[in-house]
């Protein structure tokens, strides 16, 4: 019988739900990392929500661990790389809570406008500061919101039901579906120009990080007033600070802190803040709906191999595992290719599948390739939730499929098309089991995909390679492998070099700043 641990509060319900299903549970919440650690190793799946913090010291002790079932979106607190190495599968409940968090941008947006939570303060205080509290109307005002994905478009809906004017800034987000939802996309800088509110629901990633800093709220319309309801580390806390006491920005309603639990904070005390200490996802229908939601995907994974909701591995049933599992790997590579070169939004994405790979499930390789074609924009995206987020975001998918008629016997193309511009890369699997790239942009080149590679296109001229190599050399950054292919000599030729550690910032522009290269970027695998 497989046994569950539960970590951190869920629902009785949740509970019942493993009960019912033959599975023996504990719970055992407000455990310190050394009580987590000590206990772990006797339990199959491990239930949690945000306290629990699932380190690579608890994944080594869990020896039997097979899965982590988080109740809720975001899986910070679970150290992915230590899982996926383990074997044990991270699931999320990605869809659970998005109304809520939508629902509570829009009280903060209204108690900013109003100042509520001041005026409810002097109030009790037998003041009755009358013409102290003069808010502003929400009614044709202009919201902008930053990411306009499930959350950011659910906002988007209410705000123009509010008779608000919405304008959203998201790479991911197409005209089309931007004029579906009633928004209007812009650039960042004009939504920065023109919105009266500002509101945030994107990830946390390398491009979001710190998105409101000095340089950009100097860029905001005079009297802004800002929400937070995704992640702390979207703002720079001391630059808010400053925009605020300088009279540019006229508050902001935060949710989340660059550090969390927040028991202190530069902007605690300020009169133009209104703060709430995550309650983004605390109603009652969210916490029971993501609580049984996980409580159902861990049984279904630990009774029956199925897997819902991964966030480290493809959905895969047991009966297609050994054969799909490959070539799942190889979609998501691709898909994390081009992901990680496309800066536009995504219009379309086709995937070729050629020989005995068009006869598997390929659906499951299709949500693979826009897993990781999605992530390297978005982050909280898996197998089940890429291609409902690919569809809200206005990308047409399509398959083809079609019988062996070229050199290789089994293939796969990934081709994304933005307004501007299309790139493909093509993929097989060895007899190996690994797969390799075998065509970029029309350019034929096998290579494996490592953890660190450098990605170089250029015009194939004589010295390059050296030039290259020496950069490299004397940075002491080692050559794992070197991967070339040109599409006729002295025309257009692409690097693809692994190399044992990434390079930095201040190499990679050198490398760009030699004779005829064209483009050279990072890539993580």
């Amino acid at each position: 019988m497989p046994k569950v641990l539960i970590s951190d509060k869920l629902s009785p319900a949740a509970v019942q739900i493993f009960k019912d299903r033959g599975i023996e549970v504990d719970v055992k919440t407000g455990l310190d990392k050394d009580e987590l650690i000590k206990i772990v190793g006797d339990y199959d799946g491990l239930a949690i929500r945000s306290n629990t913090k699932v380190t690579p010291a608890v994944i080594e002790a869990a020896k039997k661990l097979k899965v982590v079932g988080r109740a809720g979106i975001g899986v910070d607190n679970v150290d992915l790389p230590a899982a996926t190495a383990k074997g044990v599968i991270v699931m999320n409940t990605p869809f659970g809570n998005s109304i809520t968090t939508a629902e509570h941008a829009i009280a903060m947006m209204f108690a900013l406008a109003r100042d509520i939570p001041q005026a409810n303060a002097s109030t009790h205080a037998g003041k009755w500061e009358k013409s102290k509290f003069m808010g502003v109307e929400v009614t044709a005002k202009t919201l902008g919101i930053i990411g306009c994905g499930n959350i950011g478009s659910i906002v988007a809906d209410r705000a123009i039901g509010l008779k608000m004017k919405v304008i959203a800034f998201d790479p991911f987000l197409t005209v089309e579906r931007a004029a579906d939802l009633g928004v209007e996309k812009v650039e960042l800088d004009d939504l920065l120009a023109r919105a009266d509110f500002i509101t945030l629901h994107t990830p946390m990633t390398p491009q979001t990080k710190n998105i409101l800093n000095a340089a950009n709220l100097a860029k905001t319309k005079k009297g802004v007033r800002i929400v937070n309801c995704a992640r702390g580390g979207l703002i720079v806390e001391a630059d808010l600070k400053a925009a605020i006491e300088s009279g540019h920005v006229a508050g902001a309603a935060l949710d989340v802190f660059e550090e969390e639990p927040a028991k202190t904070n530069i902007l605690f005390g300020m009169e133009q803040i209104i703060a709430t200490p995550h309650l983004g996802a605390s109603t009652n229908e969210a916490q029971e709906n993501v609580a049984l939601q996980v409580a159902e995907q861990m049984s279904d994974y630990l009774l029956t191999g199925a897997i819902t909701n991964s966030v480290n591995v493809p959905s895969i049933s047991a009966e297609e595992a050994p054969k799909l599992t490959p070539f799942a790997e190889l979609a998501q590579q691709l898909g994390s290719f081009a992901g990680q070169l496309t800066e536009e939004g995504i219009t379309e994405v086709t995937l070729e599948y050629e020989g005995d790979v068009a006869n598997m499930n390929t659906r499951v390789l299709t949500n693979a390739a826009l897993t990781g074609l999605l992530k390297p924009q978005l982050e909280d995206v898996n197998t089940v939730s890429a291609p409902v987020i690919a569809k809200e975001r206005g990308i047409q998918v399509s398959e083809v499929k079609r019988e062996q008629r070229g050199a290789y016997e089994t293939y796969i193309r990934l081709t994304v098309k933005t307004g501007t511009r299309e790139r493909s890369v093509a993929g097989t699997v060895f007899s190996d089991g690994k797969p390799r790239l075998i065509q970029i942009k029309g350019v034929n080149m096998e290579a494996a995909l490592g953890h660190h590679m450098l990605y170089v296109t250029n015009q194939d001229k004589p010295g390059f390679i050296g030039a290259l190599g020496s950069i490299l050399g004397k940075n002491a950054i080692n050559i794992a492998n070197f991967n070339l292919g040109r599409e006729a000599a002295g025309g257009d030729a692409i690097c693809l070099i692994e190399v044992d550690a990434d390079v930095p910032a201040a190499i990679l522009k050198e490398i760009q700043a030699l004779p005829h290269v064209v483009q050279a970027k990072t890539l993580s695998f």
